[in-house]
């Protein structure tokens, strides 16, 4: 029964990037440090500013990680979902959380202490180069959010964002064109996600649901016509440059 456990655990764990091509009993070594966590829809894992310091593994749901300024504006950063790993920087440098952590639907975690989490990746090359592997694409991922606001005006922001979660995350319902995205999110996290407010993106989502691109429901988003969308999202770069040559 032990043995059949055991097996289980290790088939869950195999298809997140951070334990891919480890071997089998290094996984079982990392399985007796794993505890699994619960939390409820909207219940925070973590807050910023936290001292806590355990990583978690994303076995199913949704998670947003968004900060809060000062004068407490919410602005979201990410969505995260099933295989991905969240808190892993303050677990390597020590500071304190630098953003919040909360799910969007219910969510099954698997935590790590901070000090056990070190020490398989002190004594593990292969776990320490997928970790590698992992900070190097979370890196990409915010050069190209940065490349983005650089690039889009508001509409083509939220625009890209729907269309890189739909990459991650999209269920193909005709594939090359039309997708389902449920992100979980309302439309105040979104406007937190591109810097504008909530009747706005509103204004936006009615205008391309009339118009045929994408339909927005309770979280869920139906783009209905995905080469329509990318061009619609790649016409608002000729838009922010209008808009900023004065």
């Amino acid at each position: 029964m032990q043995d059949k456990a055991l097996a289980r655990r290790v088939a869950l764990l195999q298809p997140m990037p951070l334990f891919a091509g480890l071997p089998e009993k290094e996984i079982e070594t990392i399985i007796l440090d794993l505890r699994l966590k619960e939390y409820a829809r909207d219940e925070i894992i973590f807050r910023q500013g936290d001292e806590s310091r355990e990583v978690y593994f994303v076995l199913k749901g949704k998670v947003r990680i968004f900060t809060t300024s000062p004068s407490g504006n919410e602005t979201s950063i990410a969505i995260f979902s099933t295989n991905d790993v969240i808190g892993e920087l303050a677990a390597v440098d020590y500071a304190p959380r630098s953003a919040t952590a909360k799910a969007v639907s219910p969510v099954s975690l698997l935590s790590m202490a901070q000090e056990r989490f070190l020490y398989h990746l002190e004594t593990m090359p292969r776990f320490a180069m997928a970790f590698i592997r992992l900070l190097a694409g979370k890196l990409r991922w915010t050069a190209a959010y940065a490349e983005s606001i650089a690039q889009f005006d508001a509409a083509g922001r939220l625009l890209h964002i729907i269309l890189q979660s739909n990459e991650q995350y999209g269920q193909a319902l005709t594939p090359g064109k039309e997708y389902m995205v449920d992100l979980g999110l309302n439309q105040t996290d979104l406007a937190s996600m591109i810097g504008a407010r909530r009747e706005w993106v509103n204004r936006i989502l009615n205008d391309w649901r009339r118009r045929g691109l994408l339909e927005f429901d309770n979280g869920v988003i139906h783009i209905l016509d995905l080469p329509r969308a990318v061009a619609e999202r790649d016409s608002r770069i000729e838009a922010n440059h209008s808009e900023s040559s004065w």
